[in-house]
């Protein structure tokens, strides 16, 4: 049982929800067991067979329609298997990227044609998705994008530089935010999907060094003279990127906050366990008031985290979660999972520092949870403007 015992929101609690959650964690148990966890973490990225091995499961692309390949749930299944990652400690594997952040867009705003070309692709794990939008020159500040992709006949030249880019090592299909009209500004912004086998002028940087998430593969790249097709353009007709933008970025905000709360909910759980086996001057660590005190107001700010998340859930599911809430969530939550687990990591003294123990781990990968989706600064901006 959880340290976190509050009852789930009954939209969380049907039957069918309860099986695909046993069925997440079986696969995860039998897949991604600690010795292929550290081989992917000395590799810096996981292994492509995962994906393939996750597609055969069902587990890609949960909220996808079965015409499209998909398994024809919806957000709820996501968060369902992004707890049960976050409950084991699987960092590297960014399926919730891949199938609640990219796979939206295609479905989204997708022709028809483009939506039955791509998304059985990524529902098998035989496509890896990725999304490029930060910048070495723009990161929260989406309007400063200067990647280009020039109208030329029946293609686009696109051409500039990306970085940070999750799944970027073994990326099948980006969606890249580049400007078709860069006079124009946010309306010149254009979603433009890059199929990168053998694509010329499409390279990939290093893959780079982190502090945290040692196996998710984050990458540079980079677009010389990118020769892509204009029936790859997301929409339409161009200049409606950063509007698609606008109304994805809540949900990849509220995913922010579900693996945050899960987190914190981890942290509690092995520091529970760790605290009353340690003794110290002759008694369990727990038995100590401090300790009592400190992971009192751990419990109270989880119990709070996880019931304000499971209503941004539901709202979400209603189609009511709107851009300052969402921000809300997604900074809120991120700051207070910083919080526990530096609180959680002190408990275990030395050896809180040890990357032998999970605590260590959830440390290092919990800071870039502030940063990326947006800095926490840019979500207190968005939300001061409800004022």
């Amino acid at each position: 049982m959880s340290a976190v015992d509050v009852e789930r929101a009954d939209f969380l609690r049907d039957e069918e929800l309860a099986i695909f959650r046993q069925s997440a964690a079986r696969f995860l148990e039998a897949h991604a067991p600690p010795e292929r966890l550290a081989r992917w973490d000395r590799a810096g990225m996981v292994e492509r067979e995962i994906w393939r091995e996750a597609g055969a499961a069902g587990l890609l692309c949960l909220a996808v329609p079965p015409e499209y390949g998909g398994a024809g749930g919806d957000f709820r299944h996501e968060v369902v298997f992004m707890e049960e990652m976050a409950k084991k400690g699987i960092t590297g594997f960014a399926a919730s990227l891949h199938s609640a952040i990219v796979a939206p867009y295609i479905l989204h705003y997708g022709s028809e044609e483009q939506k039955r070309k791509w998304l059985p692709k990524m529902a098998s794990g035989e496509y890896v998705g990725a999304i490029a939008m930060t910048e070495p020159g723009a990161g929260s500040d989406l309007q400063g994008v200067r990647t280009t992709a020039r109208g030329e006949g029946n293609h686009y030249l696109v051409n500039g530089q990306k970085t940070f880019i999750s799944n970027g090592q073994l990326a099948d299909l980006v969606i890249v935010v580049a400007k078709t009209d860069p006079s124009l500004g946010a309306r010149g912004t254009s979603l433009i999907v890059v199929e990168t086998a053998g694509t010329q002028g499409f390279h990939r940087g290093r893959n780079l060094d982190k502090i945290g998430l040692e196996a998710q593969d984050t990458s540079e790249l980079f677009f010389d003279n990118v020769r892509v097709p204009t029936e790859n353009l997301l929409g339409p007709e161009e200049g409606l990127g950063f509007a698609q933008l606008m109304q994805q970025l809540p949900q990849e905000r509220l995913i922010i906050g579900v693996t945050g709360a899960a987190t914190i909910e981890r942290a509690l759980d092995v520091t529970l366990a760790y605290v009353k086996e340690r003794k110290a001057f002759g008694q369990r660590i727990i038995d100590f008031q401090n300790t009592q005190f400190k992971l009192a107001e751990c419990k109270t700010e989880a119990t709070v985290a996880r019931i304000f998340i499971d209503r941004l859930i539901g709202l979400h599911l209603e189609g009511r979660l709107d851009a300052a809430t969402a921000s809300m969530a997604k900074y809120w939550t991120s700051e207070l999972e910083n919080r526990i687990v530096d609180t959680c990591l002190q408990f275990f003294g030395g050896y809180g520092y040890m990357n032998d123990y999970p605590i260590a781990r959830m440390y290092r990968d919990s800071r870039v949870q502030r940063i990326y989706g947006g800095a926490n600064e840019i979500m207190k901006v968005l939300i001061a403007r409800t004022l």
